[in-house]
């Protein structure tokens, strides 16, 4: 009998912890319906191949049975997936790319929390939000902790890019306390700046200008309440929509206020609304830094409070990033590959500077 080598013993751990994380799961798909598998495939197999490709796998199937290769963690979250598509079809549910994106940035979160091996407690996945019209689950991690936060803190900010429904949770969270009666009126907020168009060559009043600029606040209420009690909340004063420039010189008490697009706010605003909190209600602050408006020489008042209100108990903090937009897939790109490109044009200019 020959004994191993170190070197051998070591070869063979590392080809034992190879074949653990690469993997062949397979699996059947019950009841087998073929119009149900039609809708999970999608037309040439489309939403199987955009759930590969997001883990970096390989998907096979032939009727109800599947085969999936690859990293385990991996094919087990694509598995629990392709399983969770079928069973929504048994509901009538038309799947679609948008609705398997969700699911896999989703997804993709939580794995990313558990590869991490973190001890912190996973958000109960029973959080959700209740609005007449819809019952809203936040996706992901951040939007997890999002939610938890708006709920515990008085005052709240949610900073990152476009699509990861910093505003939307915020407002459905605003028509969840009025309907508890935890509060007795919502105020939307937006400043009315420009992004590079003048409101002066606009049609109309005041109103019908900046009607424009608040118009995905009312996308978001009718969605959670229906237009038509939208319109009564609004006539009874109970949802008031308005510009930043209304707030000053008022006391808000038991509201619900949410100023949105905030980085287009100057410090002096950003001051003077922060102040307008009174007692029984909760301000929800929104915005991305990296989308300013403000004309050049004007800092953002969004990126001074972060600094100012720093180590400050009390108030909640949110990031999102790039992997949590919700929208369609290559917006996601998009983001990146903004980021990317400023990133590099900020090292050319300080190396130029340096030349």
């Amino acid at each position: 009998m020959s004994l191993a080598t170190a070197p051998e013993k070591e070869a063979a751990r590392k080809n034992a912890e190879s074949n653990k994380s690469t993997h062949g799961l397979t699996f059947r798909l019950e009841p087998e319906d073929a119009q149900r598998l039609a809708n999970l495939c999608g037309q040439l197999d489309a939403h199987i191949h955009q759930i590969a490709d997001h883990f970096d796998l390989k998907i096979y199937n032939r009727g109800a049975r599947f085969q999936i290769e690859g990293h385990l963690d991996n094919a087990q979250i694509a598995r629990s997936i392709i399983e969770r598509l079928y069973r929504e079809t048994h509901n009538g549910t038309q799947i679609s790319p948008d609705l398997i994106h969700l699911l896999l940035t989703e997804a993709s979160s939580e794995l990313a929390h558990i590869q991490a091996n973190t001890h912190k407690p996973a958000p109960q996945q029973s959080s959700v939000i209740k609005t007449p019209q819809m019952v809203i689950k936040p996706r992901g991690q951040h939007q997890q902790g999002y939610l938890q936060t708006i709920r515990k803190y008085d005052i709240n900010f949610g900073i990152g890019p476009a699509g990861t429904g910093k505003t939307y949770l915020a407002v459905a969270c605003a028509v969840e306390a009025l309907m508890r009666n935890d509060i007795k009126r919502i105020l939307l907020v937006r400043p009315a700046v420009e992004a590079g168009e003048k409101l002066g060559f606009l049609p109309g009043d005041l109103s019908q200008k900046i009607d424009p600029y608040l118009r995905p606040l009312y996308d978001a209420l009718h969605d959670m309440l229906g237009s038509e009690q939208v319109e009564k909340l609004i006539e009874r004063n109970v949802i008031e929509v308005a510009p930043l420039a209304y707030m000053r010189g008022r006391t808000l008490s038991h509201s619900y206020v949410i100023l949105d697009e905030s980085q287009n706010t100057t410090r002096e605003q950003m001051k003077m609304f922060l102040t307008r909190i009174g007692f029984g209600s909760k301000a929800v602050v929104t915005g991305d830094i990296t989308q300013v408006d403000l004309p050049r020489g004007v800092q953002s008042g969004l990126k001074h409070v972060l600094d100012v209100l720093d180590g400050v108990e009390g108030i909640g903090l949110t990031r999102f990033n790039n992997k949590d937009v919700v929208r369609h897939p290559l917006v996601q790109k998009v983001v990146d590959a903004y980021d990317k490109f400023e990133k590099a044009e900020k090292q050319h200019e300080a190396k130029r500077e340096k030349d």
